[in-house]
């Protein structure tokens, strides 16, 4: 067994933190990793491949030195649409005016403006609306020309030079992965990130297009962030691995009053399904410039627990905030708080989706019932590519899910999954020594005492991704 120092998180739900400026030694990784967080987030839409080479090697050196797998995202950026530049710089555009968006390069006035977006001018009609800087302003499509989009100023304001567009009205013909983003999946997907966060999905076509390039070398993470992906929210959920609620974008595009029911609807939908959903943006907000949150702010961060998600992740808080450490431990400390509240487990309890028909979602049942009839310490499940784990997680049973994988791959993935604590453990071939090789983990890793029970689920064939079927309840001696 290895005698490095073990980590054991005391909650359910993960935690995601983004690096960045001011996440980028490895003391302050170190100090983030035993703060709490599980999964590390790489925003490709800043950085250089350099920057994100170094820090990759840092957590891969973090992860041995603890001997706990920790989970990558490399979140590509998708095609970020903005206005061109102004003589100025900026103008000020008055609620009312006429203003125009066109093709022509030359720099802006209080006019015009170029749109370098053609598909924006060929896909939105009269009356759409397209949205500048994150939705401070606000234009009404009122003539449409070949080249151009002639505007009414619905909501006025100060618009500089190469400020956002969001089209929430109309479904985009581009693809969710720029020239850019296909650079930036190669480098990730050679440096053996976990996760690839998928910017800007509206279809479920832009999942399955990722999904080919991929090719199962990393899960596939839809950024829930655009309207028209709500729409295509089924589809979308079965195609991915996993989900986020990205609430930026999508509190753009969305009136926000709609924010929190699209929150609660995604989490619904991936949980039904079994598979791992992150809450995201603007969490812990103000820790960017202040030791402790706002009361709303730690609300929010207790509503996306109770709702079930898998993890509350941190973006500027993390990346480029004065204290970083005390926002990932502040979340730690949140999520903890709620976990231990009987309100918290009632309401999982009265979320459980109904198991599948199928034997392998039976077991899982079986298993997470069984477990609260003996007083199990712990469920153990031997997984290859994770999808036991995922359906005891499914459960969100009161006992902790032991997960044993021969895969580094499959243990690092599972770092995002609620209850689950993976640990690489070598192949076994036959249900006794299954058991006897939980029973000795159980232990090891501080799960089970001697005397208590824990309950094993496994797959017959041994090695079998999928085969779900194998259930004992054993005995730490």
């Amino acid at each position: 067994m290895p005698t490095r120092e073990k980590v054991r998180r005391r909650r359910r739900t993960k935690i995601v933190a983004t690096l960045g400026p001011a996440t980028s030694t490895s003391a302050v990784l170190t100090r983030l990793f035993l703060g709490g967080a599980d999964v590390f987030r790489l925003n490709f839409s800043h950085g250089t491949h350099e920057d994100h080479a170094a820090r990759i090697a840092m957590i891969r050196e973090l992860e041995h030195r603890f001997d706990r797998p920790i989970g990558i995202l490399a979140d590509v950026q998708g095609p970020k649409l903005r206005v061109g530049s102004f003589g100025g710089g900026r103008v000020q555009l008055q609620t009312g005016q006429r203003f125009r968006l066109d093709l022509n390069p030359t720099p802006g006035d209080t006019n015009r403006v170029n749109l370098p977006h053609p598909e924006i001018i060929q896909a939105a009609d009269v009356g759409a609306t397209l949205l500048l800087d994150d939705g401070k302003l606000r234009l009404r499509v009122v003539r449409k020309r070949g080249d151009a989009l002639e505007t009414e100023v619905a909501v006025g304001g100060l618009l500089s030079d190469h400020k956002g567009v969001n089209v929430p009205d109309v479904v985009l013909p581009i693809p969710a992965l720029t020239a850019k983003d296909h650079d930036d999946l190669a480098f990730a997907l050679e440096h053996g990130v976990d996760f690839i966060g998928l910017s800007f999905v509206q279809r479920p076509e832009d999942v399955a297009e990722a999904k080919a390039i991929i090719d199962g070398r990393a899960w596939i993470i839809a950024k829930m962030e655009k309207p028209q992906a709500l729409e295509n929210l089924d589809e979308i959920v079965r195609l991915t691995d996993a989900l986020m609620v990205a609430r930026g974008d999508l509190g753009v595009e969305l009136p926000p009053e709609e924010v929190p029911l699209a929150q609660k609807r995604i989490v619904r939908a991936a949980r039904q399904a079994g598979k791992p959903v992150v809450v995201a943006t603007q969490m812990l907000e103000s820790m960017i410039s202040a030791p402790a949150p706002t009361r709303a702010e730690a609300s929010d961060v207790a509503t996306a627990v109770f709702d079930g998600a898998d993890a509350v992740m941190l973006s500027g808080e993390t990346a480029v905030g004065q204290y970083p450490y005390e926002a990932v431990n502040m979340m730690d400390r949140i999520v903890a708080r709620v976990e231990q509240d009987q309100g918290w487990r009632a309401m999982i309890e009265a979320s459980r989706p109904a198991p599948e028909h199928s034997v392998a979602d039976a077991i899982a049942a079986a298993a997470r019932q069984i477990a609260h009839t003996v007083g199990a310490q712990m469920i153990c499940t031997f997984t290859a590519s994770g999808s036991t784990a995922l359906r005891a997680a499914r459960e969100r049973p009161e006992a902790p899910i032991l997960s044993l994988t021969p895969s580094d791959a499959t243990a690092r993935r599972l770092a995002l999954v609620w209850g689950v604590h993976a640990v690489v453990s070598a192949e076994t071939h036959t249900m006794t020594e299954t058991v006897a090789r939980a029973l000795r983990q159980a232990s090891h890793e501080g799960f089970a005492a001697k005397g208590s029970e824990i309950v094993v689920i496994a797959g017959i064939p041994f090695g079998q991704p999928g085969t779900t079927n194998a259930l004992q309840v054993a005995r730490v001696k």
